[in-house]
């Protein structure tokens, strides 16, 4: 069996990778706990990751396998997140009586967030016609050869403890947990760059 293909995404990959990253979070215990009516979650999640890890199209730091049968949508050091996007679309997409939860979840994630630059990884997940296949390992040790060879910090929150374990594999360490009220755990995980 032949190892994936990797491929850096260009702009106009962008509705692909949302896609794909759509399609890979559909059973994902925090996004659906935010997002819990299926047409809602259809609607909102390709704008929130559009908005949580686009910046990385830019920056060439959004990763394809195989032909986008799986996606991960790092940002280098320094680049954050579309804010006010992110804002926008919970904001049109959720229930007011859940906005104080999901913002102290928000929150808990910025609180959380390294202080020093360091690679991050917002989002990644394989279509699941595709999982298991080795798409989702083949392209974190892609993008961590990148961390290693200038040295920086690569950072994650887990969503799902099913991906722990990945995670882990690739040198990730555990560094907390969030969780605000009835949401599901999520896992704030550090790497350390390797010589």
């Amino acid at each position: 069996m032949r190892p994936p293909l990797i491929d850096t995404a260009a702009e106009n990959d962008s509705d692909r990778v949302l896609r794909t990253i759509t399609l890979g979070f559909a059973a994902d215990p925090i996004t659906r706990w935010v997002w819990p009516d299926p047409e809602t979650y259809l609607e909102a999640m390709p704008k929130f990751a559009a908005a949580f890890g686009g910046r990385g199209f830019e920056h060439k730091s959004v990763y394809i396998a195989d032909g986008c049968k799986a996606a991960a949508m790092w940002l280098p050091p320094e680049i954050e997140p579309d804010g006010d996007a992110i804002a926008a679309t919970i904001e049109s997409s959720v229930a007011p009586d859940r906005m104080e939860e999901i913002g102290a979840l928000f929150g808990k994630m910025d609180e959380l967030h390294p202080d020093k630059p360091c690679w991050y990884l917002p989002l990644i997940a394989a279509d699941p016609a595709y999982t298991g296949k080795g798409l989702g390992a083949a392209l974190m040790k892609h993008a961590l050869k990148r961390c290693d060879d200038e040295g920086q910090i690569a950072y994650l929150e887990s969503s799902n403890p099913r991906n722990i374990s990945l995670y882990e594999r690739h040198g990730f360490e555990v560094i907390s947990e969030i969780q605000v009220g009835d949401s599901p755990v999520m896992t704030p995980m550090a790497r350390q760059p390797r010589k």
